[in-house]
């Protein structure tokens, strides 16, 4: 049987966060070169998870990289929470001009102060990319092939109406309460239930959380023991979800999602869904998944790529 780097098919990349050396490393190893528009493959396409910018260090290169392969039709590419917040952080309220969609907390600014500092905070290159985000779908369903960056939620995508964000949905979207909010947080931040028994955790950047993200890709009845992502040392129950936030994924159609924070090499992958973010800007390799129109998830497909020193000084 052919390879899948011989066959046409979408790599689906995940979350870059400004590693723009691993990034060139991976898709370099892929089969992707220079010729002189983009990085390009002859017959494959990549499919980016979002999740752009913020952290790392190489936030422009990595734009210049993915905005050029999606403009010329060598990738296509999901809004991110991190691209979704962006646009907010920006976007002033059109009914309280001296606030922003996303209010400029201290915790905010902290987020997006890597991003921010290498686009230029409020300069012309600021402005292109974040209208250029808002070009990027919330997902993508590609008939054989699904792509979203945290959950493949159908009844916030009916309830939306399209995968395209605008200024009404912008709003909607940053006012807590809405449906609108829920639904973009279900497709971009993942969905979560509220803990029992007042339990509680510190999450990877050290916020206290009394909510945690649902695995609504386990197909096994919601329980809280093994359906919610927290830190391996807190002891959930084993006691069943009864109002899961939403219905896990059932269809046999393949999902690929980024987002989730994996620890390479470990796969988290099931027969019609997998992740593919792990951790590229927190020291592992920046992963893709190399779909050739198999129905389901092949593990050999997984690809791996951190960026090596004698790469980095070559880009």
């Amino acid at each position: 049987m052919d390879q899948p780097s011989d066959q046409p098919g979408y790599d689906v990349v995940g979350d870059v966060h400004g590693s723009a050396a691993a990034l060139e490393q991976l898709l370099f190893e892929m089969g992707y070169r220079d010729d002189g528009a983009s990085l390009r493959h002859p017959r494959r396409q990549v499919i980016f998870v979002g999740d752009f910018i913020d952290r790392g260090p190489q936030q422009c290169r990595v734009l210049q990289i993915a905005r050029s392969m999606v403009a010329t039709g060598a990738a296509k590419a999901v809004l991110g929470n991190h691209e979704f917040n962006a646009i907010a952080y920006f976007t002033q309220h059109p009914s309280r001009p001296l606030e922003h969609l996303r209010q400029h907390t201290e915790k905010h600014i902290r987020q997006h102060s890597a991003f921010l500092q290498q686009i230029g905070n409020g300069s012309a290159d600021h402005a292109e990319a974040v209208e250029w985000f808002a070009t990027l779908p919330l997902w993508l369903d590609l008939g054989d092939i699904r792509v979203v960056h945290a959950c493949w939620d159908v009844d916030a995508m009916t309830g939306l109406g399209t995968s395209m964000v605008d200024t009404d949905l912008m709003v909607a979207a940053s006012t807590r309460g809405t449906d609108a909010y829920r639904w973009v947080e279900h497709l971009c931040k993942g969905p979560e239930v509220s803990l029992p028994d007042d339990i509680q955790f510190h999450d990877k950047d050290g916020n206290l959380r009394t909510e945690a993200r649902f695995r609504w890709w386990d197909p096994r009845p919601p329980n809280f023991r093994y359906s919610c992502e927290t830190p391996a040392r807190i002891d959930l129950p084993d006691q069943v979800i009864e109002d899961p936030p939403v219905t896990q994924y059932l269809d046999t159609v393949p999902v690929l999602f980024g987002h989730y924070w994996r620890t390479w090499p470990q796969l988290d992958a099931n027969t019609h869904t997998a992740c593919v973010d792990y951790s590229a800007v927190h020291g592992g390799p920046l992963v893709a998944y190399r779909w050739s129109g198999e129905g389901t998830i092949d593990a050999s497909n997984f690809v791996a790529a951190h960026a090596s020193s004698s790469f980095a000084s070559m880009v």
